[in-house]
């Protein structure tokens, strides 16, 4: 897992609780922020996974040219 992933998950987290919060004190702008934070994780954890992937990829080439 790479730095963007974590931060993604911990973006949605935040994004899950400010959501809740806002349900809670009936605050719709809170519950907006929430879900906006929600996706920006999700979206900053998903460019995570794909630079692992490319990165593994890169790898596996280098190490079938080595070979």
């Amino acid at each position: 897992m790479n730095r963007d992933e974590v931060e993604g998950k911990a973006e949605t987290l935040k994004g899950k609780i400010k959501q809740a919060a806002g349900n809670l004190t009936d605050d719709p702008n809170l519950q907006d922020e929430g879900t906006a934070d929600q996706a920006a994780g999700q979206t900053q954890e998903a460019f995570g996974k794909a630079k692992r992937k490319v990165g593994e990829v890169v790898e596996d080439i280098g190490n079938a040219i080595k070979k």
